[in-house]
């Protein structure tokens, strides 16, 4: 090969180069472009929401743990969306009935649900439901996680989990412990401590709660796990007295009430979350402006304030993220259920 040849071959690969690179450019403006097109007409489509009044359906009475969430983050979703965030209680069937409604509600965004491990992950092992959870759901945000709390009747004679758990061995079933609902997360929490104890007590359900937590303080029931939300005003009164609390390590607002684990029981964890989900096909823009919104409520200091002074702790998970943990909580439980041989 001639020198010139040389040359003239190295002139032809640069000029392919600079044409391959050129090419690279324009397809690269035209990604953008497309991206650039697609963002504005999300962003088109989120100024749209809300058009009318928004629901926040809860599958439990007034005044319980769930219902006290919904009602501080739908007034707060209320004032940013300058529409009012109703809250719908449809409580009933441990929860199901409120779910069903929710799943059956039309798919714009305008009707959305509050809802906990117990309607998402638990009670499709328990009922004979109408609806799929995992399918007939948008998940918007795993928005909250709660502490629960083991509490009694002050007239109840154990002050530690190991006194309750000598009783339950001693006398099985001769005492009784409330819960929200067959399938709820106060009522599995108590089957799992029961299940590590090999204690024996006797259910009784309620349609939430709040009647849960009112019999306990009558005393037509001796103890419940329920959230700290719920039952902290009680303890706080000396209305109700505090055995322990059943998450990983103590809770800033009981610093002096051991864990379950702590008191003599390794390994026992519960906690429970409050999530929202829309139904299912509602548009991908309104359940992301949805999360958007929702997460700037979350992370306001006075949301934040409120809700840890209740034992709240803010989550505040994407909506792929809690599409995962709805399906891994669901494996989970189900396994739980079907070994216990729980049921409604």
């Amino acid at each position: 090969m001639t020198t010139l040849q040389y040359h003239s071959n190295i002139r032809n690969l640069n000029f392919s180069r600079i044409d391959f690179l050129l090419i690279q450019s324009h397809l690269l403006c035209l990604v953008i472009a497309v991206l650039s097109a697609l963002y504005v007409n999300v962003n088109a489509a989120e100024v749209n929401f809300p058009t009318h009044p928004v629901t926040m359906i809860v599958a439990f009475p007034p005044a319980g743990g769930t219902d006290i969430v919904a009602r501080k983050v739908g007034l707060e979703l209320g004032k940013l969306w300058k529409q009012p965030v109703i809250i719908d209680n449809k409580a009933g069937a441990g929860g199901t009935m409120g779910t069903t409604a929710a799943a059956k509600s039309e798919s714009s965004g305008h009707t959305i649900f509050m809802a906990t491990l117990g309607n998402l992950a638990i009670n499709q092992y328990l009922y004979s439901m109408e609806i799929n959870p995992a399918q007939d759901f948008s998940p918007i945000t795993n928005a909250v996680g709660l502490t629960f709390v083991l509490v009694a009747n002050p007239n109840f004679a154990p002050n530690t989990v190991q006194e309750l758990i000598a009783l339950g061995r001693e006398k099985p079933d001769q005492f009784n412990y409330s819960s929200s609902g067959s399938g709820g997360a106060p009522h599995l929490a108590v089957e799992l401590f029961k299940k590590m104890t090999g204690t024996k007590f006797t259910h009784v359900p309620y349609k939430g709660s709040a009647p849960s937590i009112n019999d306990l303080l009558s005393g037509q029931v001796q103890f419940t796990m329920d959230s700290l939300a719920q039952a902290l005003p009680h303890i706080q009164s000396g209305r109700l007295k505090a055995l322990a609390v059943l998450g990983s390590k103590r809770s800033p607002l009981l610093p002096n009430v051991p864990t379950i684990a702590e008191s003599g029981v390794p390994g026992y964890e519960f906690s429970n979350w409050f999530g929202i989900v829309a139904p299912a096909n509602t548009p991908k823009e309104v359940v992301q402006k949805i999360y958007v919104d929702i997460s700037k409520v979350l992370k306001q200091p006075e949301m934040i304030d409120q809700l840890s002074k209740m034992g709240v702790e803010v989550i505040d998970s994407t909506p792929q993220q809690f599409s995962e943990q709805i399906k891994a909580e669901a494996f989970k439980w189900g396994e739980i259920v079907k070994e216990g041989k729980i049921t409604k």
